[in-house]
């Protein structure tokens, strides 16, 4: 990546990472106050919202996996569908012909009419308020309102905006010009300044509004949020701006206490939250791995079957990933040791486009934390693409996500919009372990790149030992769709290595912009005692530790 690459942090105590260094000062504060690794997390992904805001908000989803000290626990803390939220509603709004496809809607599945990614119709229930909240009922130390802190002040008083959360802001600003309607106008107010433009790298910015919305969601445990006077605010904006979004929907939201599900690689096991996530995605890649000794492999031939083995993944988890709680999901049957054997036997020497197997026959941010206790923590929170739907309940201060883009509009698939449904997902939090002892968590985000991701650090770390900063470092490359392959300037200046993929028939693109290529973070429990964290180069975050 850098001719100087970071170097990882070691810490005796506790570590904090995530992709913006005053979030990461927020969480590193209360470990340092006292507080658990899941009281750190919380109030860097509550100061996240205010200070990477296009990447998340209040308005967003959340996942958690939590190592408590003798065994793992998963939050999903996605939001439902609206009651009045049906295919027949999207197809009369939208002509009857849906969205045009995009890179949006996830792969090679992006055939047909689509769900619209901006506006009310892909508004679902925010998740993360409630979810702060219910991760803190159980695995907090400190009073939950003094997790706010940092976020309320920075929202209040202003902070400078960071380099990368500028760029991206201002790509942002421009997708919101061409939007047009009463429900897009507060987003304007709220997020441009000066008539109409992006701040800038280092420019102080504020959002009282949504100073004013944590500290209601503070003193009140989230409930404001979704039966109180923030939730009338909101409904009272769906209505009058053309959403379906009700107070019911609102008050009916809950989190789901789930079991991870896992891979064992290598004598490690990953650990991934099972659906409506797309986790599965990089389980399944990462099982068709442990049966390839890719250390025998020379670099081409080891990425050729890294890339074949994650787009057959992609392909079952496009295929029948979506709302367990509405529709049967194979996870278990997708993740037994002989689907991977036959989804192994479909790599061949050249590049492929499968399609998804049959088991029954057989823009987010990211963080972790760490304390002194052995509590460790991966969280991940989104919006989805960047400021999601771009529609801001007045007042509030804080844009809402648009994950009903996830959903689909065949009626046929397990993953067809419904009322009341959660669409399938792309943010997952990781976390790795060996032989049942934790070595600890870590993520990538980036929609279709996070179980790419994860597959890539897992190797890293496991295959080539490398530490979490270093593996974080290391040059990536991104697939999409078709044969089509993006990879990063310093995987190309390896030797012959992409000339050799291109001769198996992979369409490589050298993609300078880092963005495409997501940001990770990761925290590793050392042997002695204490941990190794690394934090993301291509974003302005860091790892902190005491």
């Amino acid at each position: 990546m850098s001719p100087h690459p970071r170097q990882p942090v070691f810490a005796p105590n506790g570590a904090v990472a995530t992709s913006q260094p005053l979030a990461a000062a927020a969480g590193l504060a209360v470990l340092r106050r006292g507080g658990s690794a899941v009281d750190a997390a919380l109030a860097t992904a509550i100061t996240l919202t205010v200070v990477q805001p296009g990447s998340n908000d209040i308005g967003g989803d959340l996942f958690a996996i939590v190592w408590d000290g003798h065994r793992l626990h998963g939050l999903n803390g996605s939001g439902r569908s609206p009651a009045g939220l049906t295919r027949e509603v999207v197809l009369a709004a939208t002509g009857g012909r849906g969205a045009e496809p995009t890179a949006a809607h996830g792969g090679d599945q992006a055939v047909g009419p689509a769900m619209p990614a901006r506006g009310w119709l892909p508004v679902t229930v925010p998740g993360a308020p409630a979810g702060w909240r219910d991760l803190h009922e159980r695995f907090g130390r400190l009073p939950f309102a003094d997790l706010f802190a940092d976020a309320v002040g920075y929202a209040e008083h202003g902070f400078p905006v960071s380099p990368r959360v500028a760029a991206s802001w201002d790509r942002s600003v421009r997708v919101h010009a061409e939007l047009v309607g009463e429900e897009y106008a507060e987003w304007g107010r709220v997020f441009t300044v000066d008539g109409g433009r992006a701040p800038r790298a280092g420019e102080r910015w504020r959002n009282p509004d949504a100073a004013g919305t944590l500290r209601r969601i503070a003193a009140t445990g989230a409930v404001d949020f979704y039966t109180g006077q923030l939730a009338g605010t909101l409904v009272e904006h769906a209505a009058r701006t053309g959403g379906v979004l009700g107070g019911d929907d609102l008050a009916g939201h809950r989190s789901t206490w789930v079991d991870p599900v896992r891979a064992g690689y290598r004598g490690h096991e990953v650990w991934e939250l099972p659906p409506n996530g797309q986790g599965v995605a990089a389980l399944l890649a990462l099982n068709i791995l442990d049966g390839v000794e890719l250390a025998a492999l020379d670099p081409a031939e080891r990425l050729h079957w890294q890339i074949e083995a994650v787009k057959l993944g992609f392909a079952d988890a496009h295929a029948y990933v979506a709302d367990p709680e509405r529709v049967t999901v194979p996870t278990a049957e997708l993740l037994t040791p002989e689907y991977a054997a036959a989804r192994r036997a479909l790599v061949t020497d050249t590049a492929g486009t499968p399609a998804p197997g049959d088991p029954a026959r057989g823009g987010t941010v990211y963080l972790c934390a760490a304390d002194a206790d052995g509590m460790m923590v991966s969280l991940i929170q989104s919006n989805y693409l960047g400021f999601g739907s771009y529609v801001v309940p007045t007042g509030l201060g804080f844009g809402l996500q648009n994950r009903g883009a996830g959903f689909s509009l065949d009626p046929a698939h397990p993953n067809v919009v419904a009322p009341g449904k959660r669409p399938f997902h792309t943010i997952i939090p990781g976390f790795l372990t060996r032989g049942g002892e934790p070595v600890g968590p870590f993520g990538v985000m980036g929609g279709h790149m996070q179980p790419q991701g994860h597959v890539q650090v897992v190797s890293a770390t496991v295959d080539d030992a490398l530490d979490p900063q270093a593996a974080l470092d290391r040059p990536r490359w991104y697939w999409h769709a078709g044969r089509a392959l993006l990879v990063e300037p310093g995987l190309a200046a390896g030797g012959d290595g992409v000339e050799r993929l291109r001769a198996r028939g992979h369409e490589i693109t050298v993609e300078a912009d880092p963005s495409a290529f997501g940001y990770g973070q990761a925290i590793w429990r050392l042997p002695g005692g204490g941990y190794v964290a690394g934090s993301e180069p291509r974003a302005d975050g860091c790892a902190v530790g005491h």
